[in-house]
């Protein structure tokens, strides 16, 4: 079969693609057998021909399959791959000796067992990211030797208690190591593995020489991932970041949007007054179709909530990049009532009141977003995603 046309796995097949992804996947959370590419150890393999060819609506696994693992280990992306998702997220963050992992932000307190290696206590910190004032424990601060002694466990427990089950089964990965995991899960399923990289807090990083895109330019090149049709979205909220990658590689490119009132980071520190109101406005939207291809908009740039946490009308913002040539990504679909609009959240069966941590009406939600004619979507599910999406097709 084809990609796309694969029908999606029950609980059963998922469970034995769980099941086969441990053989695959050292204990250690590295990918078995896999040895570093040589610096010209170019792969052509990668290409996955134009993104508009992606099954549609795209399925995007978050993160990974990060509502069944913690979030952006090899076994989360795994686990995606082997549900079905046709697209598996990175984000990327940098050590302090230059190597490139794959963490939701460079804070690792929460994500993994840092707080209980004693040898690293002294380096907990106070640091201002994007404005910010955060502390913890981060990526900038360690190499990838002392990265690769942490195990990675799950963000969010007191929502998602099931999945603390494989704390300290898997470590960060690099992205070269995800690289590397893609290629071979290519070669064995007979297609190339569709990747979306995000570059996270670039300008803050590279004010410490610790850029982002120069490293990762350099990767995708070494992997054969820096054509038009490469089997990958760059992505960053910081416009800049996708106009740097644009001078490197050809490689699709996603501008991410969130609120409406908020402004990059980038921008702010440019002094270029700017909001996300003023990009997805139609002279926005042209200036970003200037240099990427998509855009990947909060959900509420899609539809709003009102005040009562409902969803409301559509606003026109699919219309209007579709009317540039760019695709929509909106970001995030999660099953739990919590992360649902009021409209969709469900409570069991004889319980009083609606369990946050609960599973809500996800298919019903997906529906309303899949109506605007979004091209593709974030998931933590991505079973539940692919579902939804082959009901929308009938």
């Amino acid at each position: 079969m084809t990609q796309g046309t694969e029908p999606s796995p029950g609980r059963r097949t998922v469970l034995g693609a769980a099941m086969l992804s441990t053989a695959v996947i050292g204990a250690g959370g590295t990918l078995a057998g896999a040895a570093p590419a040589a610096a010209d150890d170019r792969h052509d393999g990668e290409r996955g021909g134009s993104y508009r060819e992606l099954p549609h609506p795209t399925v995007i696994a978050h993160r990974g399959a990060s509502g069944y693992r913690p979030e952006h280990t090899i076994g989360a992306y795994q686990l995606a791959l082997d549900m079905g998702a046709h697209v598996v997220e990175q984000d990327l963050v940098p050590t302090g000796d230059g190597h490139l992992v794959c963490r939701h932000e460079n804070d690792i307190t929460a994500t993994t067992d840092v707080a209980d290696h004693p040898e690293f206590a002294s380096r907990r910190t106070t640091k201002k990211v994007d404005g910010t004032d955060i502390t913890g424990w981060f990526t900038e601060d360690f190499t990838l030797a002392e990265l690769k002694t942490l195990r990675a466990k799950e963000r969010i427990p007191g929502t998602r208690p099931d999945n603390t089950l494989y704390d300290g089964r898997w470590t960060i990965p690099s992205f070269e190591e995800v690289l590397r995991w893609a290629r071979k899960e290519g070669r064995r399923r007979g297609r190339p593995v569709w990747l979306h990289v995000e570059t996270k807090h670039p300008t803050y990083f590279r004010r410490l020489g610790l850029g982002l895109e120069e490293p990762l330019a350099k990767l995708l090149r070494r992997y054969g991932r820096d054509r038009r049709d490469s089997a990958v979205f760059l992505q960053s909220f910081e416009p800049s970041s996708m106009q740097r990658m644009a001078r490197l590689v050809s490689s699709p490119r996603v501008v991410l949007l969130s609120g409406a009132r908020t402004r990059p980071f980038d921008l702010q520190e440019a002094g270029d007054p700017r909001t996300v109101a003023d990009l997805i406005a139609p002279e926005g939207l042209t200036w970003i179709a200037s240099y990427a291809q998509g855009i990947g908009p909060t959900l509420e740039l899609i539809i709003p909530r009102g005040p009562d946490g409902r969803l409301g009308a559509p606003t026109t913002l699919v219309r209007d990049a579709h009317r540039q040539g760019l695709i929509l990504h909106p970001y995030t679909m999660r099953n739990e009532n919590t992360f649902l609009p009021a409209d969709f959240r469900r409570a069991r069966d004889g319980a009083p009141g609606v369990d946050p941590n609960a599973y809500g009406d996800v298919f019903g939600a997906f529906r309303r977003y899949f109506e605007t004619g979004i091209d593709g979507i974030f998931t933590d599910h991505p079973d539940t995603g692919l579902l939804a999406a082959a009901d929308f097709g009938r």
